[in-house]
Formats: C-alpha cells, structure tokens, sequence
C-alpha cells in the first residue's frame, strides 16, 4: 500500500529530476525561473533560491505554504518570491493541477513578443490550438494583484504564453506538466526555424488542429500514455543520490 510519505518521496524524486530535464534540454534560465509541485496539506515543493536547475535534489527542495511562507528549507537558502507568485495563483485556483513549469528560453520568449503568438504549424503545436492562455507582461511578478489576472488569462487550459515574458504549462502530475512543455518549448523552436526561411507557411484548418488537440488529450489521459513517456525521461538521468551533491 502506497502511503502519503510514500507519495512524498515520489513527488519530490519526478520534481528535482523535471528541474535536472529542464536544465539537459537547454530550458534553464540560470536561477531564475521555477517548477513547483503540491504536496497534501496545502504545501508546495520549489526549488531554493541560488541554485541551479542541475543542482536541484530531492532532499534540497523547500517546501512553502499556500502563501509562499517557509515551512522546511534544508538549504538555508530561502526561495524567490517573485517566483512563487506566479506558482501560487495557478495551484490555488486549480487544485486538479499538481505540477506548474515555467521558462525563459530564447525560442519561448521570441514567440511571446510575436503579436501572433503561437502558430499552429506543426503536430506539436496543434496540441495547444484553443487551449492556450495569453497574459500581457506587468513587470517582474512581484505585485500579488497580478494573480487573479494570471489565473483569469489561463482559464482552464493547462498552458499559457506569458507576453514578452517565456512559457508556462501545467500538469496533473510532474511529468505531464515537463512533456507539455518540451512540447511547447519546441512548438516555439520549430515555427521560428519556419518562419526564419522566408517561405510560406503552410496552415492547418481549425478542424485538423482541434483533432489533433483531442488526439493529445486522449493520449495524456490514457493510463500509459504519459507515464511511459515520464519514465523513460527519468531513465536520461542518473540514479539520485540519497544526499544532495549541491549543498553539503
């Protein structure tokens, strides 16, 4: 029998190896940037404040409240407030949500300044067409105001384009939320390198595009769709060790 420590331990192994992915596949933005998990009892994982994504282990996450206050930080390092606010306003508005990601690469930023946004060019972008969310930059996410905006502009979808800003998607578990985001991460990668050539683009009619967005749905909804997907990305990784190599 699966116990709630036992669901701990797995939640903080996927979420420290989702922060070791992100930095593997070049999404890491140094410091910046969060991936966050919930935890029963209204508690969150995130990754401490100076950190690395690279760096980021099981046993050096911390773990914060609903209002991004303290409850455990093995490191002594504290989080970014400004990070958790973004990541706040999601888990609470969405408690079917366990998992939101969020980046700053080159590919995700440039499609965000597109007036366009995101095309639905190719099959990894078709996923998102009608379910992605679109929030105008404010700033540095450091006016709690900008909650109640940021969860009205992603409404029910489980992804969502931050204007100016980078990319943000969401998951029912942690590996759901890190393969929507490969997935839009190289949405963005693909229609920039299509767009760069100078030739036509060739469209897609809404009713394609919405088939192969519920083809999506059905796949991560099928009981061994994403966790197939979720294990083999774990196996990219090393073993984890039992104590953190990052802070001694």
């Amino acid at each position: 029998m699966t116990t709630h420590r036992d669901e701990e331990a797995i939640q903080r192994r996927d979420l420290a190896a989702a922060y070791r992915l992100v930095a593997l596949d070049g999404m890491d933005d140094g410091i910046s940037t969060h991936i966050s998990a919930r935890l029963p009892g209204e508690r969150f994982l995130l990754n401490a404040f100076g950190l690395r994504f690279d760096e980021v282990r099981a046993d050096n996450l911390v773990t914060v409240d609903a209002s991004g206050d303290i409850l455990d930080d093995p490191t002594g390092l504290g989080i970014n407030p400004a990070g958790f606010t973004i990541h706040s306003a999601i888990h609470a508005a969405r408690p079917e949500i366990d998992c939101v990601l969020h980046t700053h690469t080159v590919a995700g930023v440039a499609v965000s300044c597109l007036e366009e946004g995101l095309l639905p060019l190719n099959q990894w972008a078709m996923q998102f067409h009608e379910r992605l969310g679109y929030h105008d930059y404010e700033g540095i996410a450091l006016d709690l105001d900008e909650r109640q905006r940021l969860t009205a502009h992603l409404g029910d979808h489980m992804a969502m384009l931050l204007r100016q800003h980078g990319l943000l998607s969401c998951g029912r578990s942690v590996g759901e939320a890190f393969l929507r985001m490969r997935d839009l991460e190289r949405s963005c990668q693909a229609q920039l390198a299509a767009q760069g050539t100078g030739r036509p683009l060739r469209q897609a009619s809404p009713e394609l595009c919405e088939h192969v967005a519920r083809q999506y749905e059905a796949w991560a909804a099928s009981p061994q769709g994403t966790d197939l997907a979720w294990q083999a990305e774990l196996r990219r990784l090393p073993a984890e060790d039992t104590l953190s190599q990052a802070i001694q």
